[in-house]
């Protein structure tokens, strides 16, 4: 039998997610989660706290459930991947990582891979980029000049970039890359096929309050949380930074600092902030994370660091013997107490820890009922057998 790691945020854990678990574990294999905490990927609020989804990933196949710290999770694709897959090889117990693709050929995967590696392949996008392009548009475009139409279609698709990344990450590790293919609704589509949809159209059904049970396992969400309840505090945030300070964010460069300094302090909204900020070369994901770095003071320094520590969330029996091989093998602070395992961390993991803390406390204040500081020391880790 296997172990499976899994990079995640269950955002909310829908019947897409159930189904890639049952994929891995027909075998009777072992699933490690390793999931976004209050914040996401795409520059937003989890729609529920990190303690209720671990939970429910538990309930609906996974044995283990470890935090991607928040300087990997609220980054690009590559970050976001880079920190998933570092954790993951620290366990030393992994044997291979599973990811949900558009297009399942690890071979088609792999070689999109290996293009971003190529010398030619970084002199034509740096070409792209010097003239203006936007990220994924200077990749479809070049991946189309230096190798073929066919392998620029597959950085086209959201999941399938992910997946890419992962292969890049993976490299050296000895982790071997599993590909499932995604089934039903595209990524961030509102379509619905039997009884899944995409994530994005069910964070949209839990604020509007319609029904989404049928998308989901067995569970409800009672107390979402929505980041314009953090609008006054980011607009906040942001015009008490200089341009200098802005400037030491992630993902800011070539003078965005100028846009966003000046947008934060004509806006009166965070849609029309962002809107200020877009521009055809920087894509609205990237300004939304922007922003929440700025808000948990994520520096671009603290996103190029490497994991410090490994935080459990939640466990079952098998996870339970899984922690027993990680305390031996594995290569990074195992912390299941966060008070007792706080401050046995170095300075250099306690900071990136301390992002982790305020990540909490800040997404509280964006819940309907806002909840106490201090949660992650308040909060146990969950077990279930």
């Amino acid at each position: 039998m296997s172990v499976f790691a899994v990079i995640c945020e269950y955002n909310p854990f829908h019947n897409g997610h159930k189904y890639l678990i049952e994929q891995v574990k027909k075998d009777g294999d072992t699933v490690i989660a390793v999931m976004s905490g209050s914040f996401t990927q795409r520059g937003d609020v989890a729609v529920s706290d990190k303690f209720s989804r671990a939970e429910t990933a538990l309930r609906n196949g996974a044995d283990l459930v470890i935090e991607l710290p928040a300087v990997f999770a609220y980054s690009n694709a590559e970050t976001f991947a880079r920190g998933g897959v570092e954790i993951a090889n620290s366990l030393n117990v992994v044997d291979k990582l599973c990811f949900g693709a558009e297009d399942a050929d690890i071979n088609l995967l792999k070689l999109a891979g290996e293009a971003f590696e190529d010398k030619r392949f970084k002199k034509e996008l740096k070409k792209y980029m010097d003239s203006g392009e936007y990220y994924p548009r200077a990749v479809k475009k070049t991946l189309e000049e230096v190798y073929s139409p066919a392998l620029a279609s597959v950085v086209e698709k959201p999941n399938n970039i992910l997946a890419v990344e992962y292969i890049k990450a993976l490299s050296g590790t000895g982790i071997e890359p599993v590909a499932v293919k995604r089934i039903g609704a595209a990524h961030d589509s509102t379509e619905v096929e039997d009884n899944i949809t995409s994530a994005s159209n069910i964070r949209e059904m839990i604020k509007s309050g319609k029904n989404f049970s049928p998308f989901v396992p067995n569970y409800t969400i009672n107390n979402p949380a929505d980041i314009k309840r953090l609008e006054r505090i980011i607009l906040y945030k942001l015009r008490t930074m200089s341009k200098e300070e802005i400037k030491k964010l992630p993902d800011v460069s070539e003078g965005l600092e100028n846009r966003i300094y000046d947008a934060a302090r004509s806006s009166k909204s965070l849609d029309e902030l962002f809107e200020a900020i877009k521009t055809k070369r920087y894509t609205m994901a990237r300004i939304r994370r922007i922003a929440v770095s700025a808000l948990l003071n994520i520096k671009s320094e603290d996103s190029k660091t490497s994991a410090k520590y490994i935080r459990v969330l939640a466990f079952n029996e098998k996870g339970a013997h899984l922690l027993s091989q990680i305390k031996e093998k594995g290569s990074l602070p195992l912390i299941t107490n966060v008070a007792d395992g706080y401050n046995s961390l170095n300075d250099d993991a306690k900071k990136m820890f301390d992002i982790d803390i305020l990540a909490t406390d800040t997404f509280n204040m964006a819940l309907s009922e806002i909840k106490a500081c201090g949660e992650d020391f308040t909060k146990g880790v969950i077990k279930l057998w």
